[in-house]
C-alpha cells in the first residue's frame, strides 16, 4: 500500500493549493434507550439508560503550497441522566465491575495532508466504507486509528485505501479498544482496505473493494446500482475466506443481497432478499461494516445459511404540507440458520448444535426535523423495535425502543 501513497501523493506535488477556511460542529445529541427482554437468556428483565452527549469536531483549512496541511479534532463528553445499577448495558454508557453506568469522555484527532484531488488522513477517525464502517449507533461515535486515503480522480472515480491498527468503541473512552463481530475481532489484528466507487452521481453506478483482517480473513465486495424514474434497484455482494493464522478459524462464505424501491409521490415501497451461503456467519468488524440490505436496527440476519426477505414502507410528510416529518415502517424475516457445520476448532464452534434457526423483526420509525425558527434542524426521532426467534438463532426476543433529540450547532473558523 506504501506505493500507492506514494504514487497519488507525490504525483499531485505539483499543483497549488490554496489555503481554505475551517470549520466546526457540535451536535448536542439527547439519547434515551430503553430493552425490554422478553427471554430467559439472562438476569435482567430490562434495561434502560438516558444520557446527553457533546459531540465536537473542528476542521481546520489547508497551508498554502503544493501540499497543504491540516488537523482534524474531535472530542465527545457523555453525561449518565438515568440507568441504575441493574438495568445498565444499552451501549450508551460504560459499565464498571458493580454492573454501574457512568459518564465517560474522550478525544483524538488526526493530521491531514491535501495534493489536488487526494487527501491523506493519518490519526484518529470515523471510516465509511463497505467493508470497514465505524458505527454511529449510540451516545458515541466509534473511531479508528490509522491512515485513509481518498482520491477523486474524476466525478465518476473515486479511489480510497487505508489501514487501522487501533479501535474506539461506542461505550468507551479509550483508543485502544477492539471490534469485536460474531466470533472475529480486531484484537491483535489490523485491518487493511482499498476499493473504488464508479459513477457514483449516475443512474448506473458500481463500487469494488477488498479488505484484510489480518491473520483472519480477506474480503471482497461488490456493489452494483440502478436508479431510473422512481425505480431503484441495488446488490451487494460479499466474499469472505480465512486468511493466514486463520484466528477465527476456516471461514468460506458468500453473503449477497438484492434490493427493489419504488417510489411515488410521498411514498417508497421497497422488497429485498438477503442470503448467507456457507458454515459460518457472514461476519465482520466495525459497527456499520455490512452493507447488505437486511442488515436493519437490532439483527443483521447474517446467520450461517440464513435466507432472508424485508418488506419496508417510507412514507413523507411533506407532501402533505408537513416538511421534515418521516415514516418507516418494516418487516424481515430470516431463516435456515445452520451453524451445525460450523468447524470445530473455530470461533463459532459454541453454537455447532444448533440448525433450523429462524427469526424475525419489525421496526417502525418516527422523525422529524425542525425547518425554521430558532430551533431549526433540531431533529426528533422516536423508533421502536420488536425482535423474536427460536433458540437456534443467536439473538434475543427483545422491545426496544429509542428516543433521540439531536441539534446540530456549526460554523466557520
Amino acid at each position: 500500500m506504501g506505493w500507492l501513497l506514494g504514487t497519488l501523493v507525490v504525483g499531485s506535488c505539483g499543483q497549488a493549493v490554496a489555503a481554505d477556511a475551517g470549520s466546526w460542529n457540535l451536535l448536542l445529541r439527547n439519547y434515551f434507550l430503553h430493552n425490554d427482554l422478553r427471554d430467559d437468556a439472562g438476569p435482567q428483565s430490562y434495561q434502560q439508560e438516558w444520557a446527553q452527549g457533546f459531540i465536537g469536531n473542528l476542521q481546520s483549512g489547508f497551508t498554502d503550497g503544493p501540499i497543504g496541511l491540516g488537523v482534524d479534532v474531535h472530542g465527545f463528553v457523555g453525561i449518565k441522566l438515568d440507568g441504575g445499577r441493574g438495568h445498565a448495558g444499552t451501549g450508551l454508557l460504560p459499565v464498571d465491575s458493580d454492573g454501574r453506568s457512568h459518564g465517560y469522555a474522550s478525544a483524538g484527532g488526526a493530521l491531514k495532508l491535501r495534493a489536488g484531488n487526494h487527501l491523506l488522513r493519518v490519526g484518529e477517525m470515523t471510516v465509511e466504507t463497505p467493508v470497514f464502517d465505524t458505527g454511529d449507533k449510540r451516545l458515541q461515535p466509534e473511531y479508528a486509528t490509522g491512515l485513509m486515503l481518498d482520491s477523486t480522480l474524476s466525478p465518476d472515480l473515486q479511489l480510497q485505501a487505508g489501514r487501522f491498527t487501533r479501535f474506539r468503541n461506542q461505550d468507551g473512552s479509550s483508543g485502544h479498544d477492539d471490534f469485536s463481530g460474531v466470533g472475529a475481532s480486531t484484537r491483535g489484528a489490523a485491518i487493511s482496505l482499498a476499493g473504488m466507487r464508479l459513477f457514483a452521481t449516475r443512474d448506473v453506478s458500481a463500487a469494488v473493494y477488498a479488505s484484510q483482517l489480518d491473520d483472519t480473513w480477506r474480503q471482497g465486495y461488490l456493489n452494483l446500482k440502478a436508479r431510473h424514474a422512481g425505480w431503484t434497484l441495488d446488490g451487494n455482494l460479499y466474499r469472505t475466506r480465512d486468511e493466514g493464522a486463520a484466528r477465527a478459524g476456516e471461514i468460506d462464505t458468500l453473503a449477497y443481497s438484492l434490493l427493489g424501491s419504488y417510489q411515488r409521490g410521498a411514498q417508497t415501497f421497497t422488497l429485498a432478499y438477503q442470503r448467507v451461503d456457507g458454515d459460518t456467519p457472514f461476519d465482520f468488524v466495525g459497527g456499520d461494516s455490512i452493507y447488505l440490505a437486511n442488515s436493519v436496527k437490532y439483527a443483521d440476519f447474517n446467520g450461517a445459511g440464513e435466507r432472508s426477505w424485508q418488506a419496508r414502507y417510507d412514507l413523507d410528510f411533506a407532501t402533505f404540507g408537513v416538511p421534515g416529518l418521516s415514516l418507516m415502517a418494516r418487516y424481515v424475516r430470516g431463516h435456515g440458520i445452520d451453524v451445525s457445520h460450523a468447524p470445530a476448532d473455530g470461533a463459532y464452534a459454541d453454537t455447532r448444535e444448533h440448525s433450523g434457526g429462524r427469526h424475525w423483526e419489525r421496526d417502525i420509525d418516527l422523525r422529524y426535523t425542525v425547518q425554521q425558527g430558532p430551533a431549526k434542524d433540531l431533529r426528533l426521532s422516536l423508533s421502536h423495535v420488536s425482535h423474536r426467534g427460536n433458540d437456534a438463532q443467536a439473538q434475543r426476543d427483545i422491545d426496544r425502543l429509542y428516543l433521540i433529540i439531536e441539534y446540530p450547532l456549526q460554523g466557520l473558523l
